[in-house]
C-alpha cells in the first residue's frame, strides 16, 4: 500500500468533504429525526463501487466495504444528529431548520467518514479485511442511537472500533489522544421532596419542601468533597429546580434534577447510594418524604492501550509526531461506549480551535463555528487508520 498516494488522495478530497459538511450543517436534523440526512448519506455512498448499504434502524446507516484479501474487520463510527439550538452565525450555509443547529461537529464527522469510505472503495483491492462505516443517529439524546445499532447486531464480527470528535478544546492540527478512560459516564437524577403546603404566614403548620430542597442541594456537594477519594474525579451538578406557583404559598413539592459525571464504575454505583442517604436524613429531620430516581446514561469511553498506540503510530507516520497531544480525561459523555462492549476501541479528539477564525467557541453554543481545516486532519486520521490497520501491516 502506497501511503503517499493515500495522503495525496485524502488531500484532494478535502473540498468535497467541506461541501458535504456544509450540506449537513444547512440541513440539520434532531436526534431520531435524521431521515433526510440518512437519505443523503445513502445517495453519496451509492455513487461508490462495491459498497453494501443497510439501514438497521430508522435513521441509522451502515456501509460495508470488503477488501481484496482476508483480514480483520474494523468499524469507524460517525454521529449524524444536530442539537435543539437556534444558530446565530451569519453563514452562507447557516442551518435552514428552525431551532436546530449542528453545534457539536457531527456534520463534520459525517463528512469525514464519507471521505474515508471514498478512499476505501477506491483502494478496496489493496485492503485486507472489511471496513464497516457506521453513520449513527441520535448521539445527543439518551438512550442514544448507539445502543439501538448494537442491539440490531451491527457490531457482530467487528474486531476493532474507532471513533473521533472534532473539538474546539484543542488547536487545529492537533490530535487529543489518551489510553484508558477518555470520557465520563453521564447519569441523571431526579429528587422529589414532598412536604405539607400552606400559607406563607404560618410556616409552623407546614412542612416546607423548599427548605428541605435547599439543604439537600447544598449537602449533595459533600458527595464529591467529603465522601469520595480526592483522586477520584466526579461532578454532581444540580441543574433544574421546580417548586411552587405563587409567591405567598408554601408548595407541596419540590423537584430537583441534575447530572452526575464519573469515570470509575465503582464511584458511579456509589453516588446514588450516598445521594439517597443524604436526602433521607434531611427529609427525616423535617418530617418530609422524598423519592429518588437515578437514571444511568452513557458509560465512559475507554480506549484500548494497544489500539491507541497503533493510532499514534499511524498519526505520526501521516502528520508527524508533533501532531499528537496527550490529554487528560474529558467530562462530556459519548454513547460511542455502547458500541465497544465486545471489541477493543479507540476514540480520538481532533482540534478545530483557531482564535483568528473565531472557531474557539464551546460546543452546544449558538455561535459555535468549526475551523474547516480540521476536516483535513479528520479525513487524514480515518484514512490513516484504514491504511495502517487494513493495509497488510
Amino acid at each position: 500500500m502506497n501511503k503517499e498516494v493515500w495522503m495525496r488522495e485524502a488531500d484532494e478530497l478535502f473540498p468535497q468533504v467541506v461541501a458535504w459538511r456544509r450540506h449537513f450543517h444547512q440541513h440539520a436534523e434532531l436526534s431520531f429525526q435524521e431521515f433526510a440526512t440518512t437519505d443523503y448519506i445513502e445517495a453519496q455512498l451509492k455513487e461508490l463501487e462495491d459498497v453494501e448499504i443497510s439501514r438497521p434502524t430508522k435513521t441509522g446507516l451502515v456501509a460495508r466495504i470488503r477488501g481484496g484479501r482476508p483480514g480483520r474487520t474494523i468499524a469507524i463510527r460517525a454521529d449524524i444528529d444536530a442539537l435543539p439550538i437556534t444558530e446565530c452565525n451569519e453563514l452562507a450555509f447557516r442551518s435552514e431548520t428552525p431551532g436546530v443547529m449542528h453545534a457539536c461537529g457531527h456534520d463534520g464527522h459525517t463528512a469525514m467518514l464519507l471521505g474515508a469510505a471514498v478512499l476505501a472503495s477506491r483502494h478496496r483491492e489493496e485492503l485486507c479485511g472489511e471496513l464497516v462505516c457506521i453513520f449513527q443517529h441520535a448521539e445527543e439524546l439518551p438512550p442514544g442511537g448507539a445502543i439501538e445499532l448494537y442491539e440490531a447486531g451491527v457490531m457482530k464480527g467487528v474486531d476493532e472500533l474507532y471513533g473521533c470528535h472534532l473539538s474546539s478544546n484543542y488547536p487545529t492540527g492537533k490530535f487529543g489522544v489518551r489510553s484508558g478512560a477518555l470520557t465520563a459516564a453521564t447519569d441523571r437524577f431526579d429528587i422529589a421532596i414532598r412536604g405539607k403546603g400552606g400559607h406563607s404566614s404560618m410556616p409552623e403548620l407546614c412542612v416546607d419542601p423548599v427548605v428541605c430542597g435547599a439543604q439537600a442541594i447544598t449537602a449533595l456537594q459533600n458527595i464529591v468533597s467529603r465522601n469520595l477519594r480526592a483522586l477520584e474525579p466526579a461532578v454532581v451538578s444540580v441543574c433544574q429546580v421546580s417548586a411552587g406557583d405563587a409567591y405567598n404559598i408554601i408548595p407541596q413539592e419540590m423537584i430537583i434534577t441534575g447530572s452526575v459525571r464519573t469515570f470509575s464504575e465503582k464511584v458511579r454505583m456509589e453516588i446514588p447510594r450516598l445521594m439517597d442517604r443524604i436526602t433521607a436524613g434531611i427529609c427525616a429531620s423535617a418530617g418530609a418524604e422524598y423519592s429518588l430516581s437515578y437514571e444511568l446514561g452513557y458509560a465512559s469511553v475507554v480506549n484500548d492501550e494497544a489500539l491507541t498506540a497503533s493510532v499514534e503510530e499511524a498519526l505520526a507516520g501521516w502528520f508527524g509526531p508533533a501532531c499528537i497531544q496527550h490529554i487528560e480525561p474529558v467530562m462530556p459523555g459519548e454513547d460511542f461506549s455502547a458500541l465497544q462492549k465486545d471489541c477493543p476501541a479507540c476514540f480520538v479528539e481532533i482540534g478545530t480551535r483557531n482564535e483568528a477564525k473565531g472557531t474557539d467557541r464551546p460546543h452546544h453554543n449558538p455561535a459555535y463555528m468549526m475551523d474547516e481545516d480540521g476536516l483535513r486532519y479528520g479525513v487524514g486520521l480515518l484514512a490513516a487508520i484504514v491504511a495502517y490497520r487494513m493495509g497488510g501491516q
